[in-house]
């Protein structure tokens, strides 16, 4: 069974940073891509950034040069680095797992918010 777990929200002032961890068993090489996804409210989840099994990475040109996507092989974790945060960074941010014909998996979501 697919359990992925965030941590690592919270509110932050404009400029700031926030970590979040996306804790997934079974093994993260159980899945072809982990991502970072987030809403805010009254609009649609949208894609944040994405890294495949290979390793290759990829986000949202809006947050391009701000937030970075890596994972930790060994603690079966992947973790989305969010420098220079604006208010419209403020959702929250749920982590996806797919695995290619077999469906897609979420976390429970973690909530960031940032002050102007």
């Amino acid at each position: 069974q697919v359990q992925l777990v965030e941590s690592g929200g919270g509110l932050v002032q404009t400029g700031g940073s926030l970590s979040l961890s996306c804790a997934a068993s079974p093994s993260i090489f159980s899945f072809n891509v982990m991502g970072w996804y987030r809403q805010a409210p009254g609009k649609q989840r949208e894609l944040v950034a994405i890294i495949t099994r290979g390793g290759s990475t990829n986000c949202a040109d809006s947050v391009k040069g701000r937030f970075t996507i890596s994972r930790d092989n060994a603690k079966n974790t992947v973790y989305l680095q969010m420098n220079c945060l604006k208010p419209e960074d403020t959702g929250v941010y749920y982590c996806n797992a797919k695995t290619f014909g077999a469906g897609e998996s979420w976390g429970q979501g973690t909530q960031v918010t940032v002050s102007s």
